[in-house]
């Protein structure tokens, strides 16, 4: 026998075993648990909707409860599962077992607490994490604050378990002496009593007997009194106080007997408290050791638990933009850089299957004005601003500095910040030979040529059309990874500007400003971002040599380009700066070149 079970035979049987009746009743009243749950596919396609089933402890998830005949997409154990309600997000729990991780999230925090509830519950059914499933073993308390006067025994004397056993063995001993000592006393003070009240019985007989001699007395012939009968009188009055009854009895042997027992019993519980006392150290100083132990361990599997996350996560939801993103700055320029290389080798892939349009002439007539419709006093307002400042130097004040110089193509930008929200507005300036300001701008603006020249663009649809030069436009953009999605909700409209002397170049213009629409409502699923957005063409014309006609080769377009784009979201500002640099001149390029390109060989549209 254990020194742990010889303690814990103290103890009540129902501590010693596991309740096995109130965990089979428990076990029974737990079903199956089922329900939908978001959960986190990948960057492109984010949070989906599955159908989640908890049963066996098991967790499986089915793409809806109509395809759950079909077997299930994925399931985990939860035995060894590790479930954790997010810091931040209410709504959202992970669930981990090794390097697997599910990321979902409820419909609300109340339908999370009863997931994790659900969860628990099965797990703690299977026989993990329940406290009840383990032996329970009687505990030692500490006795240093009650015992710390005694002297400090050997842990030699308790090492092997041996003294301790030895101790209780002669308190027994001492027990069932000191309960023989205590009966034999009893019996002996149980006997006294019993003489003692005969006594009295005989004491009363003798002196009323006494009395009726003293009135009767008996005399002999001779007239003396009978003395014989007065003295058997006394001896039995002398005969009864000596209880015969009562054995002899040694009782200042059985009072020393009983002060030796006693102060046995003290010295032994003495050494017990001692090798408790011993023990109870003993036995902290494990328990310090582990608690140590278990600190270096969980500081351990924490920090290998987050460069798992780093490693072999990186592309879940707490990596991708928002306040609480897991992301460096750094680590977030070189996934955006990664995401935009992989883009570029998609667009030089669809570069080569393009499917070519036939290009309509439109009429120029329908652009000479704004048309009537609730956003014309807006649209003049966009179009007079542009042409009076977009078109101005970019020197003096204007603070705008150059980023990218190719060719005739010059990028500046300037730094301003709103909110914590980069809006460095950007301009361009570009020429391109061989086209005209109407074409230029046509192609920018019709949605019909909008997928053959804009990559960033994920889907769009023309909203209303307000006017044969006016539209609301609402597209898409496709999302680089980490940063969120963002869509944009825009009135474009092209106008033709009427020239104030016969000096002035062909001028036209396409502008792109935020609206606000009843059928395009913002969504939780993308970052709504704000544009202000204008291209300006110019055309100048060289006369030809002689009486030679007018050519392509006599053409140039004049671009200028300007943008302000208010992001939203959480973005880093560095990202955005470093993003418009590369991105901007590439999407000038491309888009000149494509419009060269449809316009070859065709008849020059003024």
């Amino acid at each position: 026998m254990s020194d742990n079970q010889s303690w814990n035979s103290s103890g009540s049987e129902e501590d010693l075993e596991p309740r096995d009746e109130q965990l089979g009743v428990h076990s029974a009243a737990i079903g199956e648990f089922s329900g939908v749950l978001s959960k986190w596919t990948n960057y492109i396609h984010g949070w989906q909707d599955r159908w989640v089933v908890l049963k066996n402890n098991t967790l499986s998830y089915y793409k809806s409860q109509d395809e759950t005949e079909y077997g299930c997409r994925g399931s985990l154990c939860l035995s060894k599962a590790v479930i954790t309600a997010h810091e931040f997000d209410e709504c959202r729990l992970d669930i981990s077992v090794n390097d697997s991780v599910w990321y979902m999230r409820a419909q609300d925090p109340e339908h999370r607490a009863r997931w994790i509830e659900s969860i628990e519950l099965h797990r703690v059914d299977s026989g993990y994490g329940s406290e009840s499933s383990l032996r329970r073993h009687g505990s030692m308390l500490s006795l240093t604050s009650a015992t710390s006067g005694y002297s400090a025994t050997s842990t030699s004397s308790f090492k092997k378990g041996h003294s301790l056993r030895e101790k209780l063995a002669e308190m027994e001993t001492f027990r069932d002496i000191l309960c023989r000592q205590v009966d034999t006393l009893q019996k002996y003070f149980d006997s006294c009593a019993d003489a003692e009240s005969k006594d009295e019985l005989q004491r009363d007989k003798f002196l009323d007997d006494d009395d009726e001699e003293e009135e009767f007395p008996s005399t002999r012939t001779d007239g003396e009194f009978d003395h014989h009968n007065n003295i058997s009188s006394k001896e039995k009055l002398f005969q009864a106080l000596s209880p015969k009854e009562v054995n002899g009895i040694d009782f200042k042997g059985e009072a020393i007997t009983f002060k030796a027992t006693t102060a046995g019993i003290l010295a032994t519980l003495s050494h017990c408290i001692d090798l408790m006392v011993k023990r109870d150290e003993s036995w902290q100083k494990r328990v310090d050791k582990e608690m140590e132990k278990r600190r270096r361990i969980e500081e351990s599997y924490k920090s290998a638990l987050n460069e798992l996350k780093k490693k072999s996560h990186f592309g879940g939801p707490d990596f991708e933009e928002g306040p609480n993103s897991l992301i460096n700055e750094d680590e977030f320029f070189d996934a955006v850089e990664a995401a935009l290389d992989r883009q570029d080798k998609i667009e030089e892939q669809t570069e080569k299957t393009r499917i070519q349009r036939a290009s309509p002439v439109p009429s120029g007539n329908i652009y000479s004005n704004s048309g009537s419709h609730r956003f014309t006093d807006k649209v003049e307002e966009m179009v007079h601003n542009h042409m009076t400042f977009s078109l101005q130097d970019v020197g003096g004040d204007a603070n705008w500095q150059l980023v990218i110089e190719e060719g005739e193509m010059k990028v500046y930008r300037r730094e301003v910040e709103e909110n914590g929200i980069v809006l460095d507005p950007l301009k361009a300036t570009h020429s391109v030979k061989g086209v005209t300001g109407h074409e230029v701008c046509q192609y920018f603006w019709d949605t019909a040529y909008r997928n053959d020249w804009e990559t960033t663009i994920e889907n769009f649809n023309v909203v209303e059309k307000l006017s044969d030069n006016a539209v609301i436009i609402y597209q898409t953009h496709k999302r680089v990874w980490p940063a969120s999605q963002r869509d944009v909700l825009y009135l474009s409209a092209m106008r033709k500007i009427m020239a104030n002397n016969e000096n002035d170049p062909d001028t036209w213009l396409v502008c792109n400003f935020s609206v606000d629409h009843d059928n395009a409502q913002p969504t939780s699923k993308c970052v709504r971002a704000k544009i202000n957005i204008a291209i300006i063409c110019q055309t100048l014309v060289s006369p030809p040599e002689g009486d030679k006609e007018i050519s392509r080769d006599n053409i140039t377009c004049k671009i200028t380009y300007v943008a302000n784009v208010n992001p939203g979201g959480w973005a880093p500002a560095s990202v955005l700066r470093a993003v418009a640099k590369r991105e901007y001149p590439k999407f000038l390029k491309r888009f000149t070149s494509y419009v060269q390109e449809k316009t070859a060989g065709k008849p020059i549209l003024f």
